[in-house]
């Protein structure tokens, strides 16, 4: 049987590869084996089954509430593709031990993938994804039939983005963005996320235009990941047709990107660092405007903190804490800095800022991919909830996003980041890490060095506060090389020594 592991965010592999059906149930029966084995106190032995996009996501999306449905659970499965965080917050909002989501999110059109989430609405750690693969071929395989499971109740096919959709509009401040009159494009990459800003602003003085929305299996040829270039046909359009802003949603939506509103590239970087910026400035340093909460009516309380009602807020709940993945800009370290805030910074993966979310006190939660996620919601990155936060802020503005970029840059100084992924042989990645960490460079360009960090990959840190940082991915047989300087010339500079490095073993 072919070995399946989960990455950074679920397990991912080919579709019709190792991505199959055989597969697929191997890894439902195990989750059902798991959950079975260790209910959560407060849940009920509930599953919420969605899936994207995707070649046959559909089919593994069912064949997966089969399997759940044949070992016991009441399974609520999507009748249509559906956002990853609506699968999350259906999961909270439901009490559900949990839930899966079929998607490969940012990956080729070849892959497909399977998500777990855990009881409180965020992506499963790493030490039940290790649970459950332990918990692979114990026990034969137990389906019911989709028409059997819906006639006896053990499956029911029910649309969960409503439910979510209405908290998006309590977590933002709804009445200003659908009084403000902006005109914004939603470059949706070919993912679920199409047509879900057009839903949720219809009926206001908004106007949005969706491009590339059309549901297509191949993704028009690219990978649905929010970097620059994937946005060649969208940025074309706009500027020949502007807009105040374009906001983009991968292939699941759970991740967020942008351009302005004449088709330049916005990094998630920026994104972050404004939406930072409008969390402390806008809403008030412990997030602003109070949001309603599910626990107002008795919900689960996994961590305590996020889900307290306003009101039963202690002094240990105050929102002083920034999180991010440490391939995340440092204009996020000197804004905490600058604003009082305490900066927790994670590997890379969601589940690890999910884990610091969970402990409560936290203002955001952010990544260099683009995911982002808000108090007062789930601890699960959330693409749509993200373009929301965005148009509540250029409704406070009331300024061009470049302006507003200006502004952090005046204050904080430029920042140039650069990415590239380069095919690095498996085997000897183990070796390149350790050659690393024994074998730093002693300065990066002109700046000497000022730290090492070894805990997910190794990233060097100059006194200049520029960086370089090489890592395996989690998800691919690929070698990601990060790096930011003060310019685009320092970033390509840098990426070339990472380059430079992968070659010494």
């Amino acid at each position: 049987m072919a070995p399946i592991k989960f990455g950074t965010d679920g397990w991912r592999a080919v579709i019709a590869e190792d991505f199959t059906f055989t597969n697929v149930e191997r890894v439902a029966q195990a989750v059902a084996d798991y959950w079975a084995s260790n209910p959560v106190e407060g849940t009920e032995k509930k599953v919420i089954v969605g899936y994207d996009r995707r070649f046959l996501s559909d089919a593994f999306g069912q064949r997966t509430a089969e399997v759940l449905a044949g070992n016991g659970f009441q399974v609520i499965l999507c009748p249509q593709p559906a956002p990853t965080p609506s699968i999350s917050f259906a999961v909270k909002a439901e009490r559900a031990v949990g839930g899966v989501m079929i998607t490969a999110s940012h990956n080729p059109a070849i892959f497909n993938g399977f998500k777990l989430k855990s009881y409180y609405g965020g992506s499963a750690d790493a030490s039940t994804c290790h649970a459950v693969e332990t918990h692979l071929d114990r026990s034969p395989i137990q389906a019911t039939s989709l028409a059997a499971g819906t006639k006896e109740g053990r499956i029911a096919l029910r649309d969960v983005r409503p439910e979510h959709f209405a908290a998006l509009k309590r977590l933002v401040d709804f009445k200003l963005i659908a009084k403000s009159k902006l005109r914004f494009a939603h470059e949706a990459l070919f993912g679920v996320g199409a047509g879900c800003f057009e839903q949720l602003l219809a009926g206001t003085t908004c106007r949005v235009t969706t491009l590339n929305g059309a549901h297509d299996p191949l993704f028009g040829g690219i990978n649905p990941e929010p970097i620059e270039k994937n946005y060649a046909r969208s940025s074309a359009f706009l500027k020949k047709h502007p807009h105040d802003i374009c906001l983009v949603t991968d292939g699941d939506a759970d991740r967020v990107g942008g351009m302005d509103g004449r088709g330049r590239y916005l990094s998630t970087h920026q994104i972050i660092c404004m939406l930072l910026r409008h969390f402390v400035v806008n809403r008030g340093e412990e997030g602003g405007r109070p949001c309603p909460r599910e626990s107002e009516r008795g919900r689960l309380r996994p961590g305590g903190l996020l889900d307290e009602p306003p009101d039963k807020r202690t002094k240990a709940s105050v929102l002083r804490k920034m999180v991010k993945a440490l391939t995340t800009t440092s204009m996020v370290d000197k804004m905490c800095s600058a604003y009082g805030l305490e900066l927790v910074e994670t590997g890379v993966g969601f589940k690890y800022i999910v884990a610091e979310m969970l402990k409560g006190g936290v203002l955001l939660g952010a990544e260099e991919s683009g995911g982002i996620a808000f108090p007062g919601h789930i601890p699960e990155r959330d693409g749509i909830a993200a373009g929301l936060m965005l148009l509540e802020m250029l409704a406070t503005e009331r300024v061009p996003v470049n302006k507003l970029i200006a502004r952090l840059e005046k204050e904080f100084g430029p920042h140039r980041y650069g990415r590239i992924d380069t095919h690095f042989p498996l085997e000897k990645r183990g070796a390149l890490m350790e050659f690393l960490k024994q074998n730093p460079p002693s300065k990066l360009l002109r700046s000497p060095l000022a730290a090492v960090k070894s805990y997910d990959g190794v990233k060097f840190i100059a006194q200049d506060t520029s960086w370089l940082m090489l890592r395996g991915s989690g998800t691919e047989p690929i070698l990601r090389i990060y790096a930011e300087a003060k310019t685009d010339a320092d970033a390509r500079k840098l990426l070339g020594l990472g380059l430079r490095l992968t070659k010494q073993v």
